[in-house]
């Protein structure tokens, strides 16, 4: 469910009409819906009532200071993968107790800031990686709590391009290494080895794959206890997917039926949870709008051109993602849908949203929506062709602000500056 609908043919992000933020700000842009992540994150939290849990919203998803800081006003932590983000979910006000530090490839550098910071949780994934954060730890007089990051082994069926948890992933330890490496761990100084996490990828449309994971942990939290482990945390990541074609046939599990499958397999250990959804929270939170610039015929195909490229919302580029397309002024009604191929204006093949898309007629300077674009857009956009990062829209109600504005070319090139033997 989201909130944004059309009202009298016009889309609106909840109270808020799109055309009037279109007009103020400018194409393209992104929109967020405030009722929306509030929303999902209450849907996901009470799907996990009884047990002891906390929501660390990953902040890869959508790392906008805004809409971590309404996240963190409902009650989450974050899940962070870099420096960058560690810092940007402080600046949000995430309370240091209430941030994981994931990831595969943590410098020295970083693992300095996050124990200096007093993170709740590092996520350990390599034997070098524990060996450093036990010497940081140590040189600062500090205890490191950790999870180490376990390779179940288990295919999540979802894009191979976001699948975690196989033993050819280059994320977790591999599973066949991690109870040596927990002795590792106890014997290290600065060490406090009190936790098991795990994450099997992204966009999971079926509940199996966690179970198996799930029932893996299980045994591996029972044998580590025999062996003395004071196992008391358990971090399962996130992973659960959304629905991007709403004429798709495959529905995505639901938070409460997820919720009851951890309940069924893990919930009697005594563990304190912690979760780490993304793409849940934050996917159908928003929309991305691009103006139509002209339309373009050839003896095969129709192209719809406009103002948005791959650089701004490069799912589709990159994993072959398909993404709905909504005018924004609503189709009349019996208008005939014929099949299009929405382009952006960058110079790559590749620049493609959608092949052969069923849209009614459009013009030149209509309006557009990709839907569920809050995941996974804005986030991993880029500069590609000088193009300018796009501006990012918070709505509550019936206002919205700016939360991120397009910069001008003076700020996109202020980093580069001539070498001395070029006038």
């Amino acid at each position: 469910m989201h909130h944004f609908s059309y009202r009298g043919g016009v889309l609106h992000a909840e109270g808020v009409a799109v055309p009037g933020i279109a007009s103020d700000v400018g194409t393209p842009f992104y929109c967020y819906s405030t009722a929306t992540l509030t929303r999902h994150l209450r849907v996901f939290t009470e799907a996990l009532a009884g047990l002891d849990a906390t929501v660390c919203y990953a902040v890869k998803a959508n790392s906008n200071i805004a809409v971590i800081r309404t996240l963190a006003g409902l009650g989450a932590g974050c899940d962070v993968v870099s420096g960058g983000e560690l810092q940007i979910a402080l600046k949000a006000h995430v309370p240091p107790e209430k941030i994981v530090f994931s990831g595969v490839g943590k410098t020295e550098a970083e693992l300095h800031l996050a124990l200096a910071t007093g993170v709740g949780q590092v996520n350990v994934e390599s034997e070098a990686e524990l060996q450093t954060l036990s010497a940081v730890a140590t040189g600062l007089g500090k205890t490191a709590r950790i999870a180490l990051r376990v390779n179940p082994e288990v295919d999540a069926g979802s894009l191979d391009k976001i699948s975690t948890g196989r033993k050819e992933d280059k994320f977790g330890v591999e599973w066949s290494q991690v109870p040596a490496l927990y002795r590792k761990a106890r014997a290290l100084t600065g060490i406090d080895p009190a936790g098991v996490a795990v994450h099997i990828g992204s966009q999971i449309t079926s509940l199996a794959p966690f179970e198996a994971a799930f029932r893996r942990i299980r045994e591996l939290v029972l044998m580590l206890r025999a062996d003395g482990f004071d196992i008391r945390h358990l971090d399962l990541g996130g992973g659960l997917g959304v629905p991007y074609d709403h004429a798709s046939k495959i529905a995505p599990p639901s938070p409460e039926d997820y919720g009851a499958l951890v309940k069924r397999t893990l919930g009697d250990l005594g563990c304190k949870f912690t979760f780490e959804p993304g793409r849940l929270i934050v996917a159908n939170a928003g929309i991305m709008v691009s103006r139509v610039v002209s339309i373009k015929e050839s003896t095969t195909r129709r192209f719809v051109i406009v103002d948005a490229g791959m650089n701004d919302l490069v799912r589709p580029a990159m994993y072959g993602a398909r993404q709905e397309i909504s005018p924004v002024n609503e189709a009349r009604a019996g208008a005939a849908f014929g099949p299009v191929d929405v382009v952006g204006p960058v110079c790559e093949s590749t620049d493609c949203f959608a092949k052969a898309y069923p849209l009614a007629e459009l013009r030149a300077g209509d309006l557009v929506a990709f839907m569920t674009a809050g995941a996974y857009g804005a986030v991993m956009a880029s500069s590609y062709n000088t193009r300018p990062l796009v501006p990012e829209v918070l709505v509550t109600g019936e206002q919205f602000a700016v939360v991120r504005r397009r910069p001008t070319f003076s700020e996109i090139v202020a980093l580069e500056q001539l070498p001395p033997w070029i006038e």
